[in-house]
């Protein structure tokens, strides 16, 4: 359920160019671990990362397990310190702060973890003072910012309870008021969605963009789900081996990708995947009397026209539907579909030029029988 937010009581690759009102900056950061151990080697977990977050906005950085993205996102609350290169957060330079100074960028940057990181004997109202107390705020002071932040997270009523009383969303939801409680501008998701299931990572998903929304929250968020980036994120990072091997607009992405590493996560995602029964038929060569598989992408202006079936009666072709996806990544539409057509080269090369001339991508993917 999409909780309402009440702001009120709590206001306070190539990689593209960065903005001026970046709230979270990386500028050429390398991080190296030293080696641990007789005849180990140091492990380069980052290597020239120029990556910065927009204020106000939503980043989500996707990488497989070991590629680096938890190590990027400590450097940014400072519980890591690059080898080399800036982190600068707010304004501020982490990597430079003293005990003091990184205390007081804490205050403004929340963290939400994978497994809530709540404590078992402090009730859901105690775990989100738990910042606040031992920032020595008053106890008065303590209630009057704690009960909105339950309330914004849709747990008012759930204030006395202990985690153990509590669904794995309501654990995360606590654990989100939490990382509220300071009233951070920055707030950090780590892989915060991968221990539930897929309609509680839904509502999750849902109050992160009401709180960006209507409190101008910058969130950082790492995961290693592709759906995850499609329903928050406005541009997503894709790191690889401690670089960042694609950035950009989700929907750019999505549609788009360049790197080998970005095509994996996106297979099923955007259609590109091939049905079972259609890979155990496709050939790389053509056989007698094979059609060729041919592969569109519907996004941009055409992408919601009749296109098929003008290609069809313009150019005499008989073409069949093998499969097909339609629908909407960052408010636009999109879809896959792969047809077969007759294996002539003349009538491919004009079937070609007719969508290519609409802005639609197109791979010849193999040949059937």
């Amino acid at each position: 359920m999409n909780m309402p937010v009440r702001p009120s009581d709590l206001s306070e690759a190539a990689p593209l160019p960065i903005p001026a009102a970046a709230a979270i900056r990386f500028e050429n950061v390398s991080k190296t671990f030293a080696a641990r151990g007789k005849g180990a080697a140091e492990v380069r977990a980052l290597s020239g990362i120029d990556l910065a977050v927009p204020a106000g906005s939503i980043l989500g950085v996707i990488g497989r397990s070991g590629a680096g993205k938890s190590t990027l996102i400590r450097l940014v609350n400072g519980l890591e310190k690059p080898t080399s290169g800036k982190v600068v957060v707010d304004g501020t330079e982490v990597s430079g702060l003293d005990e003091r100074g990184l205390r007081d960028i804490r205050r403004r940057v929340g963290m939400i973890f994978q497994h809530f990181n709540l404590l078992s004997s402090r009730t859901a109202f105690d775990n989100v003072a738990l910042p606040l107390e031992i920032a020595g705020m008053p106890k008065a002071e303590i209630r009057r910012r704690v009960e909105p932040l339950l309330d914004m997270v849709g747990l008012a009523d759930k204030r006395h309870r202990y985690p153990a009383e509590l669904s794995g969303g309501q654990k995360q939801r606590v654990g989100i008021a939490r990382a509220l409680a300071t009233r951070p501008k920055v707030l950090l998701s780590d892989e915060a969605t991968s221990a539930l299931d897929p309609e509680t990572t839904r509502s999750i998903l849902e109050l992160l963009s009401s709180i960006n929304r209507e409190l101008g929250l910058t969130i950082l968020l790492i995961t290693h789900e592709m759906s995850v980036i499609r329903g928050v994120a406005r541009e997503v990072a894709v790191i690889d081996a401690g670089r960042i091997v694609e950035h950009g607009e989700v929907f750019d992405i999505f549609t788009r990708p360049k790197h080998p590493t970005t095509r994996s996560f996106l297979g099923a995602e955007t259609g590109r995947e091939l049905p079972p029964y259609l890979r155990a038929h496709l050939r790389p060569e053509p056989v007698p009397g094979a059609a060729v598989a041919l592969r569109i992408l519907f996004r941009g202006p055409h992408a919601t026209d009749p296109v098929i079936s003008e290609l069809s009666r313009e150019l005499g072709l008989d073409l069949n539907i093998l499969s097909g996806s339609v629908d909407e990544i960052a408010g636009r539409p999109f879809g896959t579909l792969v047809v077969s057509l007759p294996n002539d080269p003349a009538k491919l090369g004009q079937a070609l030029t007719f969508l290519q001339a609409r802005d639609l991508d197109t791979e010849v993917i193999g040949y059937v029988a």
